[in-house]
């Protein structure tokens, strides 16, 4: 079976109803919609909690799911396609669909609209809830679950700059196929920054080469870049935060670091991911 099975949803035993005709497969289903109701889950290539993860799928996700086994969902994201086992613990219904996102890096889940009250959980930027009701500063997202209001924005309210809120991330530790603000990978904080200002991006980084943005000349001098400009490796990538700096997750920094590009291209060529393979430039930094 010669696919790529982070995006394509098809096993040995199973595969999509949309897939029928393209993968061979003794069982084809068209899935049950749910939603993820824990503030973050891991999605792994398989289901076993001692693999490690592909990424991570964010509170109010939409998941379709093709299998249920021994505690494990397989299924594929609805918003950027991946493909994996995620915990059934971790989804449940899919209504209501949510209305805000979480705007703020990270925010805090109260039993009530009282700041002294012990939080309950935490969520990460881009995390998406539904507001059922409000109660002076606080959003209520149901079950008895506030959230301070401020900290929301409509899901159809977009940042203007992505490259400024990938630096929001300044600091968080690296972590590989993380996607909150406790841990992310390179690919994982572009990803985030990009859906935040409404772009929508796969989830890794040979994906996101292929289908994001226009090729850019790579000079011997590296001059010519702008804010923005996306850099590729073979095996990793950052964003450019002007003419001259890096913005990226980074296994050398264990966090997400700004450095040279000249600096970080001198070391990543010569001790892990070789020379620089791709630049390329969106035409827009957000869609506002």
């Amino acid at each position: 079976m010669n696919f790529d099975r982070r995006i394509t949803p098809a096993r040995a035993d199973l595969a999509d109803e949309r897939l029928r005709g393209t993968v061979a497969a003794p069982r084809f289903s068209t899935g049950a919609a749910r939603r993820v109701v824990a503030p973050a889950t891991p999605l792994r290539p398989h289901p076993s909690p001692e693999v490690a993860i592909d990424t991570e799928a964010l509170m109010g996700e939409r998941v379709t799911v093709f299998d249920e086994h021994e505690g494990f969902a397989w299924g594929q994201l609805e918003a950027d396609g991946y493909v994996g086992y995620l915990s059934s613990e971790a989804l449940g219904d899919p209504e209501p669909p949510p209305t805000h996102r979480i705007a703020a890096l990270r925010t805090f889940v109260y039993p009530g609209p009282n700041l002294k009250l012990p939080h309950r959980c935490h969520l990460s930027l881009g995390a998406a809830v539904a507001v059922i009701g409000r109660d002076g500063e606080w959003a209520c997202i149901g079950d008895t679950r506030f959230v301070f209001a401020a900290h929301l924005a409509p899901l159809d309210a977009h940042e203007p700059d992505f490259v400024a809120v990938a630096e929001r991330f300044l600091g968080t530790p690296y972590l590989w196929g993380g996607k909150t603000s406790l841990g992310l990978d390179c690919s994982g904080l572009v990803q985030l920054a990009l859906a935040a200002a409404g772009i929508k991006a796969p989830r890794d980084t040979d994906l996101q080469e292929k289908a994001l943005g226009r090729p850019v000349e790579i000079r011997p001098d590296l001059s010519g870049l702008a804010r923005g400009d996306l850099i590729f490796w073979k095996g990793h990538m950052g964003v450019m935060l002007d003419a001259a700096r890096l913005l990226h997750a980074n296994g050398h920094h264990m966090a997400v670091a700004i450095e040279p590009l000249a600096e970080a291209e001198e070391r990543i060529r010569l001790k892990s991911f070789g020379p620089i393979v791709t630049v390329k430039r969106l035409d827009r930094l957000g869609t506002v």
